[in-house]
């Protein structure tokens, strides 16, 4: 923890002013609140959270490299998914907290090449500070006649068809953390004495509780449940009338989330391009994640009327989707251009990077054609 960089004096008072605001909802609740409730408050609360404050968030001088930041290669492989069904729905995509706005800008721009452009390109964006981003971005990289289909949204619609689209969400949703103690089973949560500290309380959401006990998990155990997460694709999937919602992110399927193995959970926080444990300093200044349980996605199809139309490696995914077939388009002599691309292809694919940690799941609704993405090495049976 000695080797994180230290934050200059404008980025601790930010960082002391939101603290002074979760200790009140601390008090306010009687000592204590559950980490859930703290990583909602760090990352969230309005001008000071982490995603709603200003600050560079993504890519070199940020915290953390996003796929879409790496290279247009990512959202220029993906449109081929996204074209096959906007072709077979005639829909809309909705991409959820579309970061920079780097994805939508670079689909937008492959769709139009493709001659299969939608009519809207809406983003459901929850930071303020975000939005004036991504539309300094979407300016800066698509033409007056692209630019008037993308349309910001502040709630999902009633009903929607096309392409749902959410990279890199679902481990920013704020998690519960559990610990099976030798007393039973506890939620840890943050209280204060002197700085934030761990404190673990018998779980007393009755969901929590039966989600945690099927479980089964060895004593001493700790690690994340996130019911707001399966909420929101379950929200999404009620919305679907027919289309796809596509899921891009790092995590596991339920029996390799809950291995014994895995006794001290996924929680990760990112600061300045350095990955460590500790959620409860610098608040506002860092990022908190955990890994997504792809299984507990999984299981909400069938109360939703979806299909699991596929669950794969990202590097799986995207060679399905075609992308040696793209980076071919590029001469290997010529360097200036190709160097790039394989650099890129290297993080995006390899074992070593981002090509198995994350992974991509879907689920359609009223779609009988097999999804492009998944015709090799669907690993949908693992779920």
């Amino acid at each position: 923890m000695a080797s994180l960089p230290i934050p200059n004096a404008q980025a601790q008072a930010h960082s002391q002013q939101l603290a002074q605001l979760i200790l009140q909802k601390i008090q306010q609740a009687g000592g204590w609140i559950s980490f859930a409730d703290f990583m909602q408050q760090a990352l969230y609360t309005p001008a000071l959270g982490y995603y709603s404050g200003g600050g560079k968030k993504f890519g070199i001088g940020g915290d953390f490299v996003t796929a879409p930041e790496i290279s247009p290669l990512f959202a220029q492989t993906i449109s081929n998914q996204i074209a096959q069904v906007l072709q077979l729905t005639q829909g809309n995509i909705l991409e959820l907290g579309a970061g920079t706005g780097k994805l939508a800008a670079d689909t937008l721009l492959t769709l139009a090449e493709l001659d299969c452009l939608p009519a809207k390109y809406f983003i459901l964006e929850v930071s303020d500070h975000l939005r004036q981003v991504q539309l300094e971005t979407l300016q800066k990289k698509l033409s007056p006649d692209l630019l008037p289909r993308v349309e910001w949204l502040n709630t999902l619609p009633a009903t929607f068809n096309g392409v749902v689209i959410g990279n890199e969400v679902l481990d920013a949703i704020p998690a519960h953390i559990v610990h099976v103690a030798p007393q039973g089973l506890c939620e840890r949560g943050v209280t204060f004495d002197d700085g934030f500290k761990w404190q673990d309380q018998p779980i007393s959401q009755k969901n929590l509780l039966e989600s945690v006990t099927q479980q089964n998990l060895p004593l001493d155990y700790i690690t994340e449940f996130c019911p707001a997460a399966t909420g929101l694709v379950a929200s999404l999937a009620a919305m679907l009338q027919h289309g796809i919602i596509l899921m891009i992110d790092y995590g596991f399927a339920a029996r390799e989330y809950y291995h014994p193995q895995r006794n001290q959970g996924t929680l990760m926080c990112h600061y300045q391009h350095y990955a460590h444990a500790d959620p409860l300093i610098n608040v506002g200044l860092q990022d908190i994640t955990a890994h997504v349980n792809f299984s507990s996605i999984a299981m909400l199809c069938e109360p939703h009327g979806c299909c699991l139309a596929g669950y794969a490696s990202q590097a799986q995914f995207l060679m399905n989707c075609g992308i040696l077939e793209i980076m071919s388009q590029t001469s290997p002599h010529d360097m200036a251009r190709y160097a790039p691309l394989a650099a890129a292809a290297q993080k995006l694919l390899s074992p070593a990077e981002m090509g198995d940690l994350f992974k991509v799941i879907a689920l359609s609704k009223n779609i009988d054609e097999p999804l492009i993405g998944f015709l090799n090495g669907d690993k949908s049976h693992t779920l």
